[in-house]
């Protein structure tokens, strides 16, 4: 099974000339079996930025998995809408289910919406999403667990401090306890991988996207533009960083990392 994994493709801040096309183009010609977005599609949730993103969603020839990021939500100039209906918008350009689910025989797929109208920049797993983890990932068997979600649930030490989800480590402490293997995110912007051991079981991945397309950079990364190439096998899965180059208009291997799928 190969998966792409794409983040922060921001709309209103795309980066070069081509580089959505680019994606979509080698994303297309990979053998790729799902698409997943963890979120901010847009700059600000306005309505062309929003169909720009539903075009370019449309366009890869794989089914597409979805889940809002911070800047999908109305921004803090409208207020009501924004502590009222926050993604009001991209659930009527985008998706209405901010809670999907891909189900395949060695496949159990969640996304969830960490997405709330009253934080600025960090996320909230509420209560319903959190029993929707516990729900949906507490069969024992030996599908490849996969949550989805925009915002980090945990620090990640190669970060130093940055923003977390409120109630992400009990999200967290769900899902590890589980089996869950892989967490897709975003939102910092920066191509990271992360792995938390655990006793008596393989260690949970938590595999941070940059930002797809966009120009916004975090500092050491500014300008870079990332996505994640996942192959899952029977005993292990791989991670492969690819890096937009513009000098050739393509996206190139940076680093590659393989983490087992069962404790030893």
């Amino acid at each position: 099974m190969r998966i792409a994994h794409i983040s922060d493709i921001h709309f209103g801040r795309i980066s070069a000339d081509g580089i959505v096309d680019a994606l979509v183009e080698e994303i297309n010609d990979s053998d790729v079996d799902l698409v997943v977005a963890s979120g901010d599609l847009t700059q600000r949730a306005r309505r062309w930025q929003l169909r720009s993103a539903k075009k370019m969603l449309d366009s890869f020839s794989p089914p597409v998995v979805v889940v809002p990021g911070n800047h999908d939500a109305y921004a803090w100039w409208y207020p009501f809408h924004r502590l009222a209906v926050p993604v009001r918008r991209y659930r009527k350009y985008i998706s209405d289910d901010l809670s999907p689910v891909v189900e395949m025989p060695d496949l159990a797929l969640l996304g969830i919406s960490s997405v709330h109208g009253w934080t600025i920049k960090s996320g909230l797993v509420r209560k319903r999403d959190r029993q929707h983890i516990e729900e949906f990932f507490k069969r024992d068997d030996t599908r490849f667990k996969i949550l989805v979600v925009h915002h980090h649930l945990v620090g990640m030490p190669e970060f130093g401090r940055h923003d977390v989800s409120l109630f992400g480590r009990n999200a967290f402490s769900l899902i590890s306890d589980a089996g869950v293997n892989l967490v897709l995110s975003g939102h910092l912007h920066r191509s990271h991988v992360e792995v938390f051991e655990r006793a008596d079981a393989a260690p949970l991945v938590v595999a941070s996207a940059g930002t797809a397309t966009s120009d916004r950079g975090r500092p050491r990364v500014h300008y870079e533009n990332h996505y994640n190439m996942i192959d899952v096998d029977k005993a292990s899965f791989q991670i492969e960083e690819r890096r937009f180059v513009a000098s050739i208009r393509q996206y190139e291997r940076e680093r590659i990392s393989t983490h087992p799928r069962n404790a030893s």
